[in-house]
């Protein structure tokens, strides 16, 4: 199990981004972070798999715990090792590869090469397109492609949980579908755990067993997805329907004060 104790992070000793976030990511389920762009869910997810360091972020506040132990402090190879993958927003592909050679790249901590071609096989029955595509320069590959080939490299280190950062951005609909479907399927026949941060509440919340709602660097709504889905604020201010059933833009829904249950 995942936990997040009541966690602040801040940047540069200067700008403080999570105020107080506590969260559980049980074993073999799926959890949805739900959020508008600046809320602090990519953050959320860095904090997690150790990146912050990277860009000179902490967490100065609070622990976050994996198994029982205390990550917060580890280094992301550290954290990675123990089996908690990040797949990042934007699909960080090596685009000067071939699409198998970034699914053995995610296997670069592993030294058993019997078990790596193995779960090169696995993945490909999770993705047939990119079979086709083994030898196809990364990088002349189409958008749900490269995001089918960022989450078979994740697989491809064996996750025990995956964190997955907006894997619908700049999708078709109907790639949008297929990619929940594979992340369900994931979960239920590797029982892997996933963390899905999205801006799409409805595909979020059709595949995630809970969800946490976030605004300004907090955790304002929790519940199970279904009830989320059925929750009047959820419904206008992330799915864009008002009580009448009445579809609003998010420019106009931005502007509502919310209600006082969710301050």
């Amino acid at each position: 199990m995942l936990r997040l104790n009541n966690i602040e992070v801040m940047y540069l000793n200067v700008i403080l981004v999570l105020r107080g976030v506590s969260l559980e990511v049980g074993d073999a389920s799926i959890v949805a972070l739900l959020g508008a762009n600046g809320a602090g869910k990519t953050t959320t997810l860095k904090a997690i798999s150790g990146l912050l360091k990277i860009e000179e972020g902490e967490v100065t506040v609070g622990s976050i715990e994996w198994d029982g132990l205390r990550i917060d402090k580890k280094g992301p190879v550290e954290i990675a090792r123990m089996g908690i993958i990040q797949v990042a927003e934007g699909r960080k592909i090596f685009e000067q590869l071939t699409a198998e050679e970034n699914l053995l790249a995610g296997a670069h901590l592993r030294r058993d090469s019997s078990g790596v071609k193995a779960d090169l096989d696995m993945v490909y029955d999770y993705f047939p397109k990119l079979k086709a595509l083994s030898h196809q320069t990364s990088g002349y590959l189409s958008g749900g492609e490269q995001q089918m080939l960022v989450m078979g490299r994740a697989m491809m280190a064996r996750p025990k949980l995956m964190l997955l950062d907006e894997p619908s951005l700049g999708l078709a609909p109907i790639l949008v579908r297929e990619i929940c479907d594979i992340v369900k399927r994931l979960n239920k026949e590797r029982k892997t755990s996933i963390m899905l941060v999205e801006q799409n509440a409805r595909a979020a919340l059709s595949i995630a067993d809970y969800g946490y709602v976030m605004e300004n660097g907090r955790i304002v709504l929790d519940s199970t997805a279904q009830k989320l889905a059925d929750n009047e604020d959820v419904k206008e201010f992330y799915l864009g329907l008002s009580r009448v059933g009445q579809r609003k833009s998010y420019r106009e829904v931005k502007h509502y004060k919310r209600r006082k249950r969710w301050l």
